[in-house]
């Protein structure tokens, strides 16, 4: 792991003005994309948003009862328009659910329009935390850990395509978010 260098408060007001766009944390389950996101959004002194909390006061149902209900194509095209929306209304940071990215049209319109950050993590820890919580509907039937590692070896080479990458670990989420605004720096 890279040492993080601590930030002034003024070296980060004065990367928070340099951003132009909403940061988009992109990744799978677990990795820390809500915890981590609303600590970076308050750094920069920005808003935080998560996509899956929107697209539930949205359509006024869970996301698992969405998925139960309609299916996974029915969600994948809400949660892209849902996305577009929260785009258009520039939020700071938005964390969005770890198989948005995914979808060709949504991840498109993060790139376009966004800085995308692909927060990483190995399995061993995903596991860990994603048992905290039973409301991940594709953790539901079977073995979480072959789950994750499945989906992670899907899904790397589309989260691939965010423009920076941080291994999110197991450090604390500040440190994280630091980590975060570090790479940004470095990428604007």
């Amino acid at each position: 792991m890279t040492e993080t260098r601590v930030l002034t408060t003024a070296e980060i007001a004065a990367l928070a003005r340099r951003i132009d766009r909403p940061i988009v944390l992109v990744g799978l389950m677990g990795v820390g994309k809500s915890t981590v996101g609303q600590r970076l959004a308050h750094l920069i002194g920005a808003d935080f948003v998560d996509s899956d909390a929107a697209i539930e006061v949205a359509a006024q149902r869970s996301i698992g009862e969405i998925f139960e209900e309609f299916g996974e194509p029915y969600f994948r095209d809400g949660e892209r328009r849902v996305i577009a929306r929260l785009l258009d209304e520039g939020h700071g940071v938005l964390a969005t659910g770890g198989g948005a990215f995914i979808q060709p049209e949504t991840r498109a319109l993060i790139l376009e329009r966004a800085i995308a950050v692909w927060l990483d993590c190995d399995i061993d820890t995903l596991v860990a935390r994603t048992r905290r919580r039973d409301t991940r509907p594709l953790l539901r039937n079977g073995d979480p850990k072959g789950i994750l590692a499945r989906l992670h070896g899907e899904r790397a080479p589309a989260y691939a395509e965010a423009p920076i990458r941080v291994e999110t670990g197991d450090v604390p989420h500040h440190q994280t978010a630091l980590r975060i605004l570090e790479a940004i720096d470095r990428w604007l």
